[in-house]
């Protein structure tokens, strides 16, 4: 990907919001006192496109993944290394929960505000029923940095995992549940 846009870090919010939920996502950021560094780029939607979006932050882009039952009563927000494979079956044996599958675009874009390619947990902050239950792998939560998606797939920023998960996830009333 020779030709592939990322602008250099920068820790101000964008200009213009591109949506709502990378509105709601800085907004929170700015008002908790969290320090980010972002980036603007092309389409990042696929994980390969990821790559050196996490070369400029200097910390791979994680891989998020959102899934629902059967019955879609129940919804879980994954985070993974962006190297491993999603497998159901490992993601539900380690939760102990029926057969999961991908949510609908409709669910992604309804409860966390974003569409497929920019699935975040920086959107949690939009789920103030508290619908989704956010799943991490523990070797990404005990890394230094988190990045990920603004909500948007042109966007992408990193924080600090302590400020993540002792900061803003308080803050949207979201604990990680641990596994691997």
């Amino acid at each position: 990907m020779p030709d592939f846009y990322v602008s250099e870090p920068m820790a101000t919010v964008p200009p213009t919001y591109k949506s709502a939920a990378q509105q709601t996502i800085f907004e929170t950021l700015t008002a908790l006192g969290i320090p980010f560094l972002r980036v603007d780029t092309g389409d990042g939607t696929t994980m390969e496109a990821c790559i050196p979006i996490g070369e400029r932050l200097q910390n791979p882009v994680i891989k998020t993944v959102f899934v629902t039952n059967r019955q879609q009563t129940r919804f879980w927000l994954y985070v993974t290394d962006p190297a491993l494979p999603f497998v159901t079956k490992d993601f539900c044996g380690a939760l102990a929960i029926p057969r999961v599958s991908f949510a609908s675009e409709e669910h992604l874009l309804s409860m966390m505000g974003t569409p497929h390619g920019a699935t975040t947990v920086l959107a949690l902050a939009l789920d103030t029923d508290r619908r989704i239950e956010l799943v991490m792998d523990r070797a990404i939560a005990q890394a230094e940095f988190i990045s990920c998606t603004d909500g948007t797939n042109t966007g992408f920023v990193r924080l600090r995992m302590d400020d993540l998960l002792h900061r803003y996830l308080p803050h949207t009333g979201h604990s990680p549940q641990l596994i691997g």
